[in-house]
């Protein structure tokens, strides 16, 4: 099906933090936006982080002052946009004699505290682990550790929240829309764009090539730009396994080889153990994690943990390309985390590519893209983003408890566990969520792990899920409870519920107009 040709300020392709990001922006601005994504939001290297909104501890060591001082900038900037899905997180270092020295380690922290301002956030203390708990799960060789700040999110969700806050703005969200090609015509970019209702024309004044791990991809081979920049792509993979330890703190883990992974409290019975950083050749969307970084993983944690910790034990493991820009540097883990925007122009038309970047610096990154956008669109309205809640966030970081509460009370018969699950998912929009339900009875059936009627009707709404994979592994990680059966219950639920045509308000608007 054809539809009408569309006439917009910019034309956003990729649909990861970084496009739903700038696409916000730019919404927010006044420019009228629309974003398109080949798959789900989300769902190539924003969904396969380790995270963490932090300030990148170990850039310190690469002297990446500059981003590291922004990114801790940044970390309230967010835990205040978003306290819902960002949360305040202890990580515990241990020192290891035969790698950094002590006093290299309380210089970084030191830093680490002051460099950016801290206002939300405890500051960096010394642990004796042979008497704190926090080492009790550790090998008796760690006896010093250092506790310092930085805060968890829920990386997909938070892509997500973008994209919805870009549509309340005006902003198109096109989701399974993928970008066949582009060329100017009269100084605008013409773009064909192929989406599950068929091929679109949309005339955009500025393409912002937000695409990841494709961006070179999209530049030259969609665009048709030739670049001097490159980028190199690297792959990180991560494992869970059950649960490792009780308390509530995350570890840092030194190498030998200048690497560091993480073990991180994740979804309640488990724990997260990443990241790894190799150099990937192929097709970003089949990057899996190799039987040699499950061994590197399981092996470099056993050296802390008491018990052992082996591939065995593994439960669930994904694996995610970051497209770093190309700086040269030796080995993986020494590129560069921070991003290069890349201005081109063709017959007049605009390009904006994008190079690197991280969850932490997203906003940043948006902002500076509004910066170069300036040339073509000089009326461009003033940078809001860092004063303004995404979507549910509009209530105070140590306000969830309070908000659990009154959720229960609405809904009796809701768990604390279901309730505190639903608040940190949707933060104030769980009374949308819920709509006139008077009871957890009247959500509707409960898909196995937790997911209801009621909550996936509103995903599928209003979140641009179409499928179970897209809500089980990435609006949440619910997969990891559920069976196969309850998932393919649910996938049949949903597809049912899309052919009888029960998609209604803005969800189904988009589906008309050609988006996921």
């Amino acid at each position: 099906m054809n539809t009408p040709l569309a006439s917009v300020d910019v034309l956003v392709v990729g649909g990861g933090i970084n496009g739903a990001g700038i696409a916000r922006d730019a919404a927010g601005r006044g420019l009228s936006v629309v974003l398109a994504e080949k798959g789900d939001l989300a769902s190539a290297t924003s969904s396969a982080s380790t995270k963490l909104v932090h300030g990148g501890l170990r850039y310190l060591e690469h002297y990446e002052f500059r981003l590291v001082r922004e990114a801790l900038k940044e970390r309230e900037v967010l835990l205040r946009a978003a306290p819902h899905i960002i949360w305040p997180l202890r990580f515990v270092l241990p020192h290891h004699r035969g790698l950094r020295p002590a006093w290299l380690l309380r210089l970084g922290l030191f830093l680490y505290d002051h460099l950016g301002g801290r206002d939300l956030l405890p500051g960096t203390r010394v642990i004796d682990l042979d008497r704190s708990p926090v080492g009790t799960p550790l090998k008796t060789d760690y006896r010093l550790g250092f506790e310092y700040s930085d805060c968890w999110v829920e990386d997909t969700r938070l892509v997500v929240l973008n994209a919805i806050d870009a549509r309340e703005r005006g902003a198109e969200i096109l989701t399974r829309t993928a970008l066949v090609d582009a060329r100017v015509e009269n100084g605008v970019w013409l773009a064909r764009l192929q989406g599950p209702d068929g091929e679109r024309t949309v005339r955009a004044r500025a393409v912002v090539n937000a695409a990841g791990p494709w961006v070179a991809d999209v530049l030259g081979g969609r665009l048709g730009v030739n670049s001097g920049s490159a980028v190199r792509l690297v792959k990180g993979s991560h494992v869970v396994v059950p649960r490792l330890y009780e308390h509530d703190r995350c570890y840092i883990f030194q190498n030998s080889d200048g690497r560091i992974i993480f073990a991180i409290p994740y979804e309640g019975a488990f724990t997260l153990i990443g990241t790894t950083d190799e150099d990937y050749k192929g097709d970003p969307g089949a990057a899996a994690i190799s039987e040699d970084e499950i061994a590197y993983l399981c092996r470099l944690t056993a050296e802390y943990f008491q018990a052992p910790v082996t591939p065995a034990d593994v439960v669930w493991s994904y694996s995610g390309v970051r497209p770093l820009y190309d700086d040269g540097a030796s080995k993986a883990q020494e590129a560069t985390r921070d991003y290069v925007l890349e201005w081109s122009e063709t017959g007049g038309a605009p390009a904006l590519s994008v190079f690197g970047g991280k969850i932490t610096t997203y906003r940043r990154l948006a902002e500076a893209a509004m910066e170069h956008l300036k040339r073509s669109f000089p009326r461009l309205g003033p940078s809001w983003t860092a004063s303004a809640p995404l979507p549910g966030g509009d209530f105070e970081p140590r306000g969830v408890d309070a908000l659990v509460g009154e959720l229960r009370r609405r809904l009796p018969g809701l768990g604390h566990t279901d309730a505190r699950r639903l608040v940190r998912a949707y933060g104030t929009r769980v009374w949308t969520v819920i709509g006139d339900a008077a009871s957890a009875a009247e959500l509707g059936n409960a898909f196995g792990a937790g997911p209801t009627e009621a909550e996936v009707a509103y995903l599928m709404d209003n979140e641009w899920a179409l499928r179970a994979a897209d809500v089980v592994w990435r609006r949440t990680k619910l997969g990891l409870r559920m069976t196969e059966q309850e998932i393919r219950r649910l996938d049949d639920w949903m597809v049912a519920r899309t052919a009888g045509g029960n998609l209604g308000g803005q969800r189904g608007t988009e589906r008309v107009a050609g988006g996921g």
